[in-house]
């Protein structure tokens, strides 16, 4: 999704490639702290690792066809790139102010 090579999340994370495809096969445990660490080269929350997970009291919902449509184009992932990419809170909610008020 994020279009990152392996090699790269791997020397982000202080592991070898062959210790990234460990984990990404599932053969060896990541703990906590590389998780967390892991959250942050992707620039996820950390329950980005465990959305397919259930809750107790919650219900998984498909998102809306229009959203997954949107994603499937190449305009939708250049701009949800393009958008994690912005660190600044505030402007974040400023672009997203900006759509908003074009799309009127």
């Amino acid at each position: 999704m994020l279009d990152m090579p392996q090699e790269r999340l791997a020397a982000g994370l202080g592991v070898s490639f062959q210790q990234l495809q460990k984990y990404e096969k599932g053969n060896n445990r990541i703990g906590a702290g590389r998780l967390q660490q892991l959250a942050e080269i992707l620039q996820v929350p950390i329950g980005f690792f465990f959305e397919d997970f259930p809750t107790p009291g919650s219900r998984k919902t498909a998102l809306p066809s229009y959203i997954s449509d949107f994603l499937m184009t190449a305009d939708g992932l250049a701009l949800i790139r393009a958008f994690m990419n912005v660190r600044d809170a505030r402007e974040r909610r400023g672009i997203v102010i900006l759509v908003e008020a074009m799309a009127r």
